[in-house]
């Protein structure tokens, strides 16, 4: 299996992958704390330094382009400062911004205040729901000229308005004509939301993680078996080909349609943050599927790759170097795939 995995890495470089969703810019702010507020019992974080990161359909995009291959994000920014900040940390990337549509509602931010590696607060600024019709069209005029150029698809879904059924609709209706026309098949992932599954109906894979499984199936998972048929319930609910669930320290848990359940257990050997692994999960997915990848090949390595950024602080990426230096036993981890048929 790691020789296979290392052919892939090495395949993905080149492909292009178009990010469709929500964008978020991530801020944090890290500093320490040596004492409690005497005005409420609250720490008091004397800050030492401030970034902004990349965050939602814009880290999917950045995990993307730190795996050597090439992405572009249709989403939607405000007319304001932090829609001009995240413009610059694209273009840094070397990035196009071409599927940005500037809408009325300002750019997503969400704050984090860290102090001795611990968050102590996260607050966002947002408004959400369904866009102005004008950006929607926008963004579908964007979908129907620039579909054709890409191997892959992500939907990024933070369940902020953007990912409706309506554009959900009007982006599948043209990748199916583009198979139909030139005979090339575009996989479309999606990180889902539970809210409304029936977005989502004629996907390629849905990515939930534990909890989301359950709410989209409404079932609880407490068991191997209670997890295959609630991936079962959610391919026939969407009508995907594959379902993989997300699972934390439990790894991961991948169902084809008319297949045995097989588990993946997790390669991360500490957890320092979760942030954004979700992100790369869906990112190297959609770039395995692009190269040609099987469902199981490809979740193999994003499961490997997922192990890598949460052992980093922050909304973190992995690079082909790191993925290498792992498949090359460097770091001694080893991945293995058990029926759970």
């Amino acid at each position: 299996m790691m020789t296979e995995l290392e052919g892939l890495v090495q395949r993905i470089a080149g492909k292009k992958i178009l990010v469709v969703g929500d964008i978020i810019v991530d801020q944090f702010v890290w500093g320490t704390v040596n004492r409690i507020s005497p005005e409420a019992p609250v720490p008091v974080v004397n800050v030492t330094k401030e970034e902004l990161l990349l965050g939602g359909g814009a880290n999917v995009l950045h995990n993307i382009h730190s795996l050597g291959a090439e992405a572009v994000l249709c989403g939607i920014i405000g007319d304001d400062e932090m829609g001009g900040r995240l413009q610059g940390l694209l273009q840094d990337l070397g990035a196009s911004t071409s599927g940005l549509v500037q809408g009325k509602r300002p750019t997503t931010v969400k704050t984090r205040v860290v102090a001795q590696g611990q968050q102590v607060v996260r607050f966002d600024r947002e408004q959400t729901g369904t866009p102005s019709e004008t950006t929607i069209a926008a963004m579908g005029s964007f979908l129907e000229q620039n579909i054709s150029d890409y191997d892959a698809i992500i939907i990024s879904d933070y369940y902020k308005g953007v990912i409706s059924k309506p554009l959900m609709e009007k982006l599948l209706a043209r990748v199916a004509q583009v198979e139909q026309e030139t005979g090339k098949k575009i996989p479309v992932v999606v990180d889902p939301k539970p809210d409304q599954p029936e977005r989502f109906a004629g996907v390629t894979l849905l990515t939930p993680n534990h909890l989301e499984a359950e709410k989209m199936s409404g079932m609880r998972i407490r068991n191997t078996e209670e997890l295959r048929v609630a991936a079962e319930i959610m391919l026939q609910k969407v009508g995907c080909q594959a379902v993989l669930i997300t699972r934390g320290e439990a790894g991961m848990a991948l169902l084809e349609s008319g297949r045995e359940l097989l588990s993946i257990p997790t390669t991360a050997r500490e957890v320092f943050d979760v942030t954004g692994a979700g992100d790369t999960v869906i990112a190297v997915l959609a770039m395995g599927l692009a190269a040609g990848a099987p469902f199981g090949e490809a979740a193999a390595l994003a499961n490997i790759a997922a192990g890598v950024v949460v052992g980093k602080v922050g909304t973190a990426t992995v690079s082909q170097e790191e993925l290498l230096a792992v498949l090359h036993g460097e770091e001694k981890i080893e991945t293995a795939f058990t029926s759970c048929g």
